[in-house]
Formats: structure tokens, C-alpha cells, sequence
């Protein structure tokens, strides 16, 4: 098989799409196929800012230039069987090569609200072409029966292939102590800081916290925008914005916060939970979407609502047996997700299609 795998999300995003296909091509490293050939596809110019019109600009030349015309043409050149769009359908492949697609998640459908206007226009047409697609391959369960139910796509065409554990981040915890400059108890929130993230039930929570006279930890937040929610007015002031953090010192995060705050409205997978318990931090979240799927029995519970939110965090820091618990269930759940059981199934995939 010769394979062409669309890594356009390495150069645009930190998010969870940039590190599925950094996991998926990891994993394909452990897998080592010996039947299979595969080949990074990229229009290999960073797109990180957001400073317009570059940004703009940047992204209508991968979208409407290079995806349309040049990646075409380099996938003839190397004899490419199958193109795997790791991403959604942004890149159309000669006639004579198979198309497998990723679906992540169906936010676009449920939670409009969170796209801008060209976003949404572009993200449907890209919706409606995954019907043409030889196989789409659904993270998760969840985003299968959203495919299903929202798209009208046949269960036959979809092909669930879980999201994996970042082995770098779920190593042995360290021995240097808790990194410098943070507190020394802290709750962590970790992922794009957008509405459907939901940093804005967690604010209802500290300040329910501080009215009731029983102030939390400090809580911690890694994402690389915290301008993204510039409408939510001036954050509490023990909440500390870290930008985007690098692997290393988000593992050390992890392990050494009292547990990740996960108060997501909606996720296709939910990488952050899965990461969180491999590295033996309690994850707090909500029985929505993905989340059950993926967190089975390991994670801490509530309701979404900022009562329930308070009383898990104040629970979490009260009650150490429940702590560790979950301490020790997390890494048992995330080891039920390695990335080459991810590699594994795609290739599986490619099979299908090729056979």
C-alpha cells in the first residue's frame, strides 16, 4: 500500500487534531507495516497566529490553491494508492485514489455558535463531500452514531478508531518536585479556550466558591487562546493563564495538579482527559458526549452545573482516599488506548479499502 497522510494540522493547531496525527503517526512507527508505504502530505507553512490579513491569507492558499491543485498532482507523482485526510475533506485525490477520511467530531452541527461565518460555510460543504469517501474513520462511538444520525452516513462506510495515549506524557512521574513559579495545590484545565470548553461554568464556580466562604485552589490554564474568550470579562484573580504549554512541562502540570477540570460541553474524543489519567491526575467532568466512552469508570463525575462542579472540588481536596483512587485508577483506563492500537485499526482501514 502506498499511503499519503495529510499532516496540514501539524502546521495550523496545538489543538487535538495536531496531536491525533502526531499520535497516528507515532503509532504507525511502533506498528511498522511491512505492507504498507506512507508518505507525509502538508503544504509545510506554519499558521499559528492570528494576526489578519496573514492569517486569512495563509489559509485561503492551503485551502483553495495548494489542497485544490498541487497536493493532487504530488500524490500522482508518488503513486499514492490511498489519501487518509486526517482532518476532515480538505484535499481532493486523483480519481484513481481512494479517499479515507477522520472524523472527529460533529461540533459544527450541534454547537454553530462556536464557528465563525466562513467556518461554518466551509465546514459544511466539507460535511456534505464525506459521503463520497471510501471509509470514514469516527475517533470515537459517539462521533460514529453523530455521523450516523446527523449525516444520514451508513453504518458500513464508518469504521471507529480511538484517539490514543501520548506515552511521552505518561511516563514516570518526576522526582524534581512541583514546577517553579506555581502554587503549591492547583486545579488544572487543560484545551482551546472557546465556549463550548466551558470556562465559563467554572467561573460561576469559583465565585460560588468565594461567596460561600471557602475560596479553591488556584486553578491553572493551558491553551494557547486565552484571548478566545475575551467576552467573558476579566478572569478570577487566582486563575493563572499559561498560554500554550510545551509536552514536557504539561506532563509535569498533570501530575502535580489536584485534577484536571474538564467542564466540556461537547468533544468527539477528549485527548486532555485520556492524557490527565495517564499521568495519574483525577480527571473532573461530565457524563457528555465522548466522555463516558473514553474516561469509563476512572473519572470523577458530576453534573454540569456549578453546584455539582464545587462540591467534586471541594471533595477532591477534603477527601484523600477518593483522591488517590483515582490517582490509580486513571493510568489502568488510559493504557486501554495506546497510539498503536490507533495505527493498527487505520491500517486495518486502509486494507479494507484497498482489498
Amino acid at each position: 500500500m502506498r499511503v499519503g497522510i495529510d499532516t496540514n494540522p501539524l502546521y495550523v493547531t496545538k489543538a487535538g487534531v495536531a496531536r491525533y496525527v502526531r499520535g497516528l503517526l507515532q503509532g504507525l512507527a511502533v506498528v511498522k507495516p511491512s505492507d504498507c508505504q506512507w508518505r507525509p502530505l502538508a503544504w509545510e507553512v506554519e499558521n499559528f497566529g492570528y494576526a489578519q490579513p496573514l492569517r486569512a491569507c495563509k489559509t485561503a492558499y492551503r485551502e483553495l490553491v495548494w489542497a485544490r491543485w498541487l497536493a493532487s498532482r504530488r500524490l500522482a507523482e508518488w503513486g499514492s494508492e490511498l489519501l487518509h485526510s486526517t482532518a476532515g475533506w480538505l484535499i481532493t485525490p486523483p480519481r484513481s485514489v481512494q479517499h479515507v477520511v477522520t472524523l472527529h467530531d460533529l461540533a459544527l452541527l450541534r454547537h454553530p455558535e462556536r464557528y465563525r461565518r466562513w467556518q461554518r460555510v466551509s465546514g459544511l460543504r466539507r460535511l456534505q463531500s464525506l459521503a463520497k469517501a471510501a471509509r470514514i474513520v469516527c475517533v470515537s462511538q459517539f462521533a460514529a452514531d453523530e455521523a450516523m444520525q446527523l449525516l444520514g452516513l451508513p453504518a458500513r462506510q464508518l469504521a471507529v478508531v480511538h484517539n490514543g495515549h501520548d506515552e511521552c506524557l505518561g511516563g514516570e512521574a518526576s522526582s524534581a518536585g512541583a514546577p517553579p513559579l506555581l502554587p503549591a495545590e492547583f486545579f488544572l484545565f487543560v484545551g482551546s479556550l472557546e465556549p463550548g470548553k466551558n470556562l465559563a461554568l467554572l467561573r460561576e464556580v469559583w465565585a460560588m466558591a468565594a461567596a460561600t466562604g471557602g475560596c479553591l485552589p488556584p486553578l491553572l490554564i493551558a491553551g494557547a487562546r486565552w484571548a478566545g474568550v475575551p467576552g467573558e470579562g476579566p478572569p478570577p484573580p487566582d486563575w493563572h493563564y499559561l498560554g500554550h504549554v510545551p509536552d514536557v512541562e504539561l506532563a509535569r502540570l498533570y501530575r502535580h495538579a489536584l485534577a484536571l477540570v474538564f467542564p466540556s460541553k461537547y468533544e468527539g474524543f477528549g485527548l486532555p482527559v485520556l492524557e490527565a489519567m495517564g499521568c495519574g491526575c483525577p480527571v473532573i467532568c461530565s457524563r457528555v458526549a465522548s466522555l463516558p466512552e473514553v474516561a469509563g469508570d476512572a473519572a470523577w463525575w458530576c453534573e454540569l452545573d456549578p453546584a455539582s462542579y464545587l462540591a467534586a472540588l471541594r471533595e477532591c481536596t477534603r477527601n484523600a482516599p477518593a483522591r488517590t483512587a483515582y490517582v490509580q485508577a486513571g493510568p489502568v483506563q488510559a493504557r486501554k488506548f495506546p497510539w498503536s492500537a490507533c495505527a493498527a485499526g487505520t491500517l486495518e482501514v486502509y486494507r479494507t479499502v484497498l482489498r
